[in-house]
């Protein structure tokens, strides 16, 4: 066994330089794996906990989400570092780099100016509090639950499971559908010449039948609010109606909402507007019509 030890090192020992190299490498990779991995666990369970004494669901958010971006910064510095010492255990030295960084940063100012646009565009989306993972948001056109938000861009997922990843200098306007609370609005539309008091107690009972049930009562935070006749043609008065919910809950309510507003107008015989007929198309010659057979001469 010493022998094969010795016959070991003795072919090694042409590779010593290399090996501390390697080992050096090796040392620096593990180093900085075990100090992202022990930084990103201290991280979240430091905002894990302070999201827990949140007071409300929005400030809930609003932490888990600069939670995730520290995290990913932080992860990004230790990369940074780590390359940087390995170019130097290479042979490469940083110094020169770390002094030409004024001229990185020139060079970034005139190319790369979109990317820094997106940076500021996105410290500025977390310091304003606009847009939280979790948020069902319209921004650029697209509209979907925010996924991840970075400094650089944000991730969008709409209804259907399509993904949207929007840069955050493209933000200029965003429309949050859940922050603090939301209203589930509806539009009713009846026939003309209903009573429309009538209508509005059926629209108000329903109201409070759903907030008495146990799966939506904690999601409706008022009684229903009738703004009254929105449109009126000859065909159909539309009552336009909301109930004040929590963030992400409108959708819902107002889907069980319409669904026992139907059963309760037809209880109350109350007339749903006739969908409008197609128009007939003008008769044609019949095929014993003389006329028929004059247009088909024609068409010979």
């Amino acid at each position: 066994m010493r022998e094969q030890l010795l016959e070991l090192r003795a072919l090694l020992a042409p590779y010593v330089d290399e090996l501390k190299l390697l080992g050096s490498i090796v040392a620096i990779l593990l180093l900085a794996l075990a100090l992202r991995f022990a930084l990103n666990r201290i991280l979240r369970r430091f905002f894990a906990g302070v999201g827990a004494r949140a007071p409300t669901v929005d400030e809930q958010r609003r932490i888990g989400t600069i939670g995730n971006v520290l995290r990913n910064t932080v992860s990004l510095l230790i990369i940074a570092i780590a390359v940087m010492l390995i170019l130097n255990q290479i042979g490469i030295s940083i110094a020169p780099i770390l002094g030409a960084a004024g001229v990185v940063g020139i060079a970034v100012g005139f190319g790369a100016q979109s990317l820094v646009k997106d940076v500021f565009s996105g410290f500025f989306l977390l310091i304003e509090n606009q847009i939280r993972v979790g948020d069902v948001v319209e921004i650029v056109g697209k509209s979907g639950v925010v996924e991840e938000l970075t400094l650089r861009r944000t991730k969008l997922r709409s209804y259907d499971g399509s993904v949207h990843y929007i840069s955050n200098g493209l933000v200029t306007t965003v429309t949050n559908m859940s922050a603090e609370f939301a209203f589930a609005v509806v539009d009713v539309a009846v026939t003309p010449g209903e009573n429309v008091d009538h209508v509005f107690e059926v629209m108000r009972a329903t109201a409070q039948e759903l907030r008495a049930i146990d799966d939506f009562g904690p999601k409706i935070l008022g009684d229903l609010e009738i703004a009254g006749v929105d449109r009126w043609t000859d065909t159909a008065l539309t009552i336009r109606a909301r109930i004040k919910t929590r963030a992400l809950d409108q959708w819902s309510v107002r889907r069980e909402y319409l669904q026992r507003l139907e059963t309760a107008f037809r209880r109350a015989n109350i007339r749903f507007p006739s969908p409008p007929q197609p128009a007939a198309a003008p008769p044609g010659p019949s095929p014993g019509d003389p006329a028929a057979h004059d247009t088909m001469a024609r068409s010979s």
